[in-house]
């Protein structure tokens, strides 16, 4: 598909999901594909991703767009109160019923019902939840007569449904129902590239919402922010860069300012240390972070000139060429 139109169309519906790498730019891709019909969507990824920003963008470019986006939180309900937030009850249907309450489908009748974390749904509610599906109605709680409902489902998790399956905890008949257009989002130490550009989105939504001034970010602090695993995610970045802004106020946000924990990368952690760690390393995890560091600083030595910085670390400028496509680092 034209990259170009992919860009505008992320331009127009999902100006919040930042970065270039090819694999956000397939989920871009495939979203625009499925948009305009109506059927259910799995999005999977590690928390922090923006699996919620794929559902609007996804609700935001259908037809479904004037309709509303309706969006739960399966993990953030109490077990006993899911089926009633999910389907609505009626006056009297259980202690504290003192009105009828429409539910989530019903709210979103004609629009979009986004479930987060649908792997921690109740074994119980998920048959309940799989009639709805098929019959495209629902029966509120205390009530005998059902009403019918068009929703567009888009579902999330951060859990391995497939293993959920074999372990008996999520049923197999829902998740092929859910997972009809499957879409997974990259954790960010997978497209650690778009970290430079997603450090400045923030700081400038940072500086709009805090009222700073704050310029940039240095090379030194930007080196140690790119070398971060992310274990968090955007949503990790996001709320560390907010911090450094409503700090700093203005300038640029320095290596000083980083926090501690993130100053030193594990490799330089473990290199400081005179003793053996006494849970042990992953050896191959911290040679790599020692490789991407060792490089990152010949080329920022050499002003991003490939064939200078191999020449600093005694390679063949095809040789570091191969190692940087292979640890995902483009200068």
């Amino acid at each position: 598909m034209n990259q170009e139109y992919i860009q505008d169309w992320r331009n127009r519906f999902a100006p919040n999901m930042i970065g270039q790498d090819p694999t956000l730019m397939k989920v871009f891709e495939t979203i625009e594909k499925v948009c305009d019909t109506d059927c259910n969507i799995l999005v999977t990824g590690e928390s922090g991703t923006g699996k919620e920003l794929v559902a609007r963008a996804i609700h935001v470019s259908s037809p479904r767009s004037e309709k509303p986006f309706v969006a739960l939180n399966c993990a953030a309900i109490p077990k006993e109160l899911m089926e009633s937030e999910i389907f609505g009850h009626v006056k009297g249907a259980f202690t504290g019923a003192l009105e009828r309450r429409d539910g989530r489908f019903a709210i979103a009748d004609g629009g979009t019902l986004f479930l987060d974390e649908i792997g921690e749904m109740d074994l119980d509610l998920q048959g309940k939840f799989l009639r709805v599906i098929q019959e495209k109605e629902i029966t509120p709680v205390g009530e005998t007569k059902s009403r019918k409902v068009d929703v567009r489902l888009v579902a999330a998790t951060n859990r391995d449904l497939n293993q959920q399956c074999k372990d008996g905890k999520f049923r197999e008949d829902l998740f092929y129902r859910l997972n009809v257009i499957p879409i997974n989002l990259p954790a960010l130490k997978e497209r650690i590239a778009d970290v430079p550009m997603l450090c400045h989105y923030f700081i400038q939504r940072s500086n709009q919402r805090h009222r700073r001034m704050v310029d940039g970010m240095s090379d030194d602090a930007q080196e140690v922010l790119n070398a971060h695993a992310w274990p968090g995610n955007v949503r990790e970045m996001e709320n560390l860069i907010e911090r450094l802004v409503i700090l700093k106020k203005e300038g640029l946000i320095e290596l000083s300012d980083l926090p501690p924990e993130l100053s030193n990368s594990p490799a330089d952690q473990l290199l400081s240390q005179n003793i053996f760690p006494a849970d042990g390393v992953n050896l191959k995890e911290t040679l790599e972070q020692i490789e991407v560091k060792l490089i990152k600083q010949a080329l920022n030595r050499s002003g991003g000139n490939k064939a200078k910085a191999a020449e600093l670390l005694q390679l063949k400028r095809t040789t570091l060429v191969e190692r940087l496509k292979k640890l995902g680092l483009t200068t």
